[in-house]
């Protein structure tokens, strides 16, 4: 293996294990990728080779695009509590619910209309707070942008704490050297940049996904083509043309670029992986529907796992976060990805029980009507990981853990949204604020738990101690590498070297 690429003999003993089933073949591509780097390389991308022995931990980010506001769930104020409830965030005590043996709060809002958008609004988190507490850590946050773009990038590089790296990155590099695409990402804006760290394996960076439910259908390079050449034929054209590439001007003159070295490599490791893997067929959830869809007559056909999944995610073709939720399940099932990111966009989505699944702006139509729309995107986050998390819970990671036993989701959000409305309003606006907090779930949290707290004169959180959890009221600094640092600790990525905070708080003892 030369560039971290598969030589043809190592490919070809990849395709085999794969048809056979073998369970050596994620250790064997571990090991083809890791020769591909230098002890060096391995040094300053803080890779260790016994780590990538171990079993893998997966992460699912969800991009709560717009500002989720913490303030409006789980760390809700109710006005009998607060000395300034009238002019700040705070809500009629019955709207505030609180949860048994839990320090979270659950809110519920009835509300005629989205806005300007005459769809009703009846939203309760009481029910996912009652069954998931356990397992649900809220930490709170104070970020350093309240631009999208830049706050959206913070909350995945922790406001670059580790080399510029993102989660998702640190993620693939622990675990994902025996995965065909480490890390899926199918979020928007700042959710969907790349770190800035140029030393990372090439196969860490993210590969964008635009449609969830069209993707698979082109992890093949010829299924799917009426009268296409015979694989032999395919096969011989490819290394013909690599090797004429390779010895063109272009190919020489550019033969040290990284883009064209990760070009090759998925152009010939990646690509015959993914077809050995049939993707093409466990990763498509479209049914055969003649003449609309005429799967058979192209010599597709439907992954064995869509009656379960659409049966969970029914609208996975029109509702983009169904989709996109519906491929995550797939990707950790089949050991695809180990990073999976995910989440609603700007754009209006039709459809939902009320005609409207996405509103203008996602949590940013907050501008619009505040309250209104904090509930009703939280309705919408909460209920897409309320189904996600039972198809993890149902798929057996091995003989004694689920999926799920092994899987983090961080509910990643741009910033917060400021406090203040005017005197008793019920519908009213909101900007962009600093202060906030953000959802994490996973059983190998420190479950039923609230890091820092919530003045309620003012509804700010303060923050708290990453290594204690003890809460320091007051506290109003930027603690983005204590978030950074929490979701790592809890997926045991070796983080040596990092300069990153303890983060013992956040992890289950």
């Amino acid at each position: 293996m030369r560039n971290g690429r598969l030589s043809r003999r190592e490919m070809l003993k990849a395709m085999s294990l794969a048809a056979a089933g073998s369970t050596a073949l994620p250790g064997f591509l571990t090991g083809c990728r890791q020769a591909g780097l230098s002890d060096q390389a391995l040094e300053q991308a803080g890779l260790r080779r016994d780590a990538l022995d171990g079993k893998p931990r997966f992460l699912i980010v969800i991009s709560a695009a717009g500002g989720a506001s913490i303030v409006d769930s789980f760390l809700a104020v109710r006005a009998s509590e607060s000395n300034n409830a009238a002019k700040v965030n705070t809500f009629p005590d019955a709207q505030v619910q609180s949860v048994a043996g839990s320090p979270f709060r659950a809110v519920k809002v009835n509300a005629s209309a989205l806005g300007s958008i005459p769809v009703p609004v009846n939203t309760d988190q009481l029910s996912f707070v009652q069954k998931h507490a356990g397992e649900m850590l809220v930490a709170t946050t104070v970020s350093t942008s309240v631009n999208h773009v830049i706050a959206q990038k913070r909350s995945l590089t922790g406001n670059n704490t580790w080399k510029g790296r993102t989660l998702q990155e640190c993620v693939a590099l622990q675990y994902g050297a025996s995965f065909p695409i480490p890390n899926v990402n199918m979020g928007i804006s700042g959710y969907a940049e790349r770190g800035v760290d140029d030393l990372l394996p090439a196969y860490c960076y993210g590969e964008l996904v635009q449609n969830p439910s069209l993707w698979p259908l082109g992890l093949d390079g010829s299924r799917g083509l009426k009268y296409a050449p015979t694989n032999a034929s395919l096969d011989l054209a490819r290394a013909t043309r690599q090797q004429l590439d390779a010895q063109s001007i272009f190919g020489r003159t550019f033969a040290d670029s990284k883009a064209l070295t990760r070009w090759n490599e998925q152009r010939t490791g990646s690509q015959a992986q993914l077809q050995t893997l049939d993707l093409i067929t466990r990763l498509n959830l479209l049914p055969n529907m003649p003449p609309q869809v005429p799967l058979t007559e192209y010599g597709l056909g439907t992954s064995p796992d869509a009656a379960q999944v659409t049966q969970v995610f029914p609208d996975f073709f029109t509702d983009p976060v169904q989709g996109q939720a519906a491929l995550a399940f797939l990707l950790l099932k089949y050991r695809v990805s180990c990073s999976v990111t995910l989440g609603p966009g700007f754009n209006v989505v039709v459809g939902g029980a009320n005609g409207l699944a996405n509103p203008p702006l996602a949590f940013d139509f907050s501008h619009n009507d505040h309250r209104a729309a904090q509930a009703f995107m939280w309705a919408r986050i909460l209920g897409s990981l309320d189904k996600l998390i039972g198809l993890l819970k149902s798929e057996p990671f091995d003989a004694t853990q689920s999926l799920w036993d092994r899987t983090l989701i961080y509910v990643a959000t741009d910033f917060g949204r400021t406090r203040t409305r005017p005197d008793n309003a019920e519908t009213f606006g909101s900007g962009h604020d600093l202060n906030n907090g953000v959802l994490m779930l996973s059983p190998m949290l420190k479950g039923n738990t609230v890091l820092g707290g919530v003045d309620p004169n003012t509804a700010l959180t303060y923050g708290f101690d990453a290594r204690t959890g003890r809460a320091q009221p007051g506290k109003m600094t930027s603690n983005e590498a204590d978030i950074f640092s929490g979701v790592l600790q809890t997926l045991a990525v070796d983080t040596s070297g990092s300069g990153l905070p303890d983060a013992s708080a956040f992890v289950k003892g």
